[in-house]
């Protein structure tokens, strides 16, 4: 029989090895650090608590772009992107799914009361698309932030899986463009490039405005997938009571 005392003891020393911190570094036109960001990772837990390579390089477009987000109101994940754009004068509201987290919670495709007082100029996402089942519950999220607030971009980093063509499928359906598509390694440091892989997108994304017949009919295709949706899950609620 094993002690359960061991077990314990096992269980903690490897939580110990599996958790670490990485540091990463922005530096200035003269090559000199500016400022830099601390990350606790744990691989032993989900996906959400490691930095992957799209945080990496849509934080340094952050950073590169600095000025341009400087007091900007930003709505962004919890991960480094959104870190590095309220160390340059951005106000930033951090959001993740809201049944884990203790910023603000934000489930695409769920309308909870908060996502109606969000009103973002730019919206961050790093590696959002890695699951197609919830990409049509991502842009109809999309699509409304972006709609409540006019003018306002979509800036996301993704691995380019062969996922893309119901990208650009859905991009159509909810009314979306992408007026700025660049690999995501060209403007990434070297000792930064060095440490990474992958074929990664940068592209950001903002409304069609092309047909205002669209415009109108897409804001009431948003409305009501909102509206379906809050019924559904009142239906669901009131059957699990």
């Amino acid at each position: 029989m094993r002690d359960v005392g061991s077990d314990k003891d096992e269980d903690e020393m490897t939580d110990k090895h599996m958790t670490t911190v990485s540091q990463h570094y922005f530096v200035d036109e003269s090559d000199k650090p500016s400022f830099s960001i601390a990350i606790i990772e744990n691989m032993k837990e989900e996906y959400g608590l490691f930095v992957w390579p799209c945080s990496v390089i849509l934080a340094e477009y952050v950073w590169q772009q600095r000025y341009r987000f400087s007091g900007a109101n930003l709505g962004a994940g919890t991960s480094l992107p959104g870190l590095v754009a309220a160390k340059v004068g951005s106000n930033v509201t951090l959001t993740d799914d809201s049944n884990r987290i203790e910023v603000m919670g934000l489930t695409w495709g769920f309308w909870d009361a908060s996502i109606f007082d969000l009103n973002p100029n730019i919206i961050l996402g790093a590696d959002v698309f890695y699951d197609a089942s919830a990409f049509d519950d991502l842009f109809a999220t999309i699509t409304y932030l972006l709609q409540s607030s006019p003018g306002s971009v979509f800036i996301t980093t993704y691995h380019n899986r062969s996922g893309h063509h119901l990208i650009e499928f859905l991009m159509v359906k909810w009314g979306l463009k992408c007026v700025k598509l660049v690999d995501g390694f060209s403007f990434l440091p070297h000792y930064k490039a060095r440490e990474l892989n992958g074929n990664i997108q940068l592209a950001e994304i903002v409304l069609n405005h092309e047909s205002p017949e669209d415009d109108f009919c897409m804001s009431w295709t948003v409305r009501y997938v909102i509206f379906e949706c809050i019924i559904h899950r009142r239906v669901s609620e009131e059957i699990r009571c």
